[in-house]
């Protein structure tokens, strides 16, 4: 195999991993739309990260927007999100937090996400952890 067609091989295989890599829970500038963030009731929420929190009884359905960092969805297409099981987080309304997961031991923290600072009650939470 000569040496061009060698290095062609491994751009393609560099060019294809790229986009998987973008779209990470933790992704930020412009993979913000790959953060882990999910509906509930009309109010999007986002991870928050290690948070001590107990979780309670289950209130639905949360679902998760598409990761929309790479196009080619057609503007007629619905998007299609992942769905998992919400939970109350116990001392918060779920208008400030929720717990997203498949059981309340696994679940994770999600606040109520917006562009200023985390509700109070989310910091008071952080700093107590």
């Amino acid at each position: 195999m000569s040496w061009t067609r060698r290095s062609a091989g491994l751009l393609v295989a560099a060019a294809m991993v790229m986009p998987v890599a973008a779209c990470t829970a933790d992704g930020g500038g412009a993979e913000a739309s790959c953060v882990a963030r999910y509906t509930y009731q009309d109010l999007t929420y986002q991870d928050v990260g290690n948070v001590k929190f107990t979780a309670g009884k289950k209130l639905g359905v949360a679902t998760a927007p598409p990761c929309e960092d790479t196009g080619g969805r057609s503007e007629t297409e619905e998007p299609a999100g992942a769905a998992e099981a919400a939970y109350e987080v116990d001392g918060m309304s779920p208008e400030v937090a929720i717990a997203v997961g498949d059981t309340p031991e696994t679940a994770r923290f999600f606040a109520v996400s917006s562009d200023s600072e985390l509700p109070p009650e989310v910091q008071e939470l952080i700093e107590g952890s």
